[in-house]
């Protein structure tokens, strides 16, 4: 069965706030300001929300690293619980991205997965904050990173400077993510690509404006983008997918296009020789085509190349 999720990414503007009123007013204040950048998506219904990194960071002339905190722990969980609620009443899924304190006083950078029932099914810690947020802050490096269940697939979250760091995409690439959600402070370029390519998986990227929020398909494939004008972005995706490439499956998708028509996408992105396969019907999954023309996944296809450079004769002496 096809398996849509609409999923929303915003590029907010940064919210000049007035700290002469107290944390508490400053607090009201970004909640205002996210009931208003929600409701240029809610109407879409989407099924994800993701917000950039630090998503609830007040800003002001001057603000010192010391006030920042201050207020985070002024905070607590209030935003989040705001959010909680929108995730509640719309049914959907929320990236809340937000510094967050621990039990010992330290801090995490983290993404608080809620889900549609406004609970939190899971959170990420930044494994790879900058040196300089370390030098001047109580806020540690993550050291786990482990994919999040929700009812469409299985969700990997990445956090603005963690995506230059290989260990931690192979960390994930072991794991199948469906989704990387990356909430961020810069678009993250080539990188983006990269990462949902050598994944397998759609990306969605949401970052502070101005900038471009991107979502992806798993060949890389920028498949949205959010523009000037229109600094939120809302694309619906496919989770009923595969990932193949052209040598020895190309007659037999062929076939499978003649048989099946509509029902059946193949996107090409041309430049690659691997394509993304999916289900349009709710008759067949994707995983029934394979098996009824016998293709040959793109990951199964690197694993018989490597093995047949293996064998005795194959490689130069």
């Amino acid at each position: 069965m096809s398996k849509y999720v609409k999923i929303s990414c915003m590029a907010p503007p940064l919210k000049e706030v007035d700290p002469g009123q107290g944390f508490e007013d400053v607090v009201a204040q970004m909640i205002a300001k996210w009931e208003a950048q929600l409701r240029q998506v809610l109407p879409e219904q989407p099924d994800f929300i993701v917000l950039p990194e630090c998503c609830d960071d007040p800003h002001f002339k001057d603000m010192s690293i010391e006030w920042l905190y201050d207020y985070y722990r002024h905070r607590g969980n209030r935003i989040r619980d705001y959010f909680a609620g929108v995730a509640r009443a719309h049914r959907c899924y929320i990236a809340y991205s937000a510094n967050v304190e621990m039990p010992d006083g330290s801090f995490r950078n983290a993404t608080h997965v809620l889900d549609r029932a406004g609970e939190v099914c899971g959170t990420y810690n930044k494994n790879f904050i900058t040196i300089r947020q370390k030098s001047n802050s109580d806020t540690l490096y993550g050291k786990e990173a482990q994919v999040i269940e929700t009812d469409f697939g299985r969700v990997a979250c990445i956090i603005c400077f963690d995506i230059n760091f290989d260990e931690l995409r192979e960390q994930y690439l072991r794991q199948k993510p469906d989704l990387i959600v990356f909430s961020s402070a810069y678009h993250g370029g080539m990188m983006t690509s990269y990462w949902a390519y050598t994944c397998r998986a759609y990306f969605a990227g949401s970052i502070w404006r101005p900038g471009i929020c991107s979502i992806l398909n798993p060949v890389g494939e920028v498949v949205a983008e959010s523009t000037l004008f229109y600094p939120h972005v809302t694309e619906t995706v496919n989770m009923d997918r595969a990932v193949v490439h052209y040598d020895f499956n190309w007659e037999k998708l062929e076939a499978a296009k003649r048989k099946y028509g509509y029902k059946l996408r193949i996107s090409d992105p041309t430049r690659l020789n691997a394509f993304v396969i999916s289900s349009e019907t709710d008759e067949f999954t994707i995983q029934d085509i394979i098996r009824e023309f016998d293709l040959e996944l793109l990951d199964d296809y690197w694993a018989r190349c490597r093995a047949d450079r293996s064998i005795p004769g194959h490689l130069e002496a």
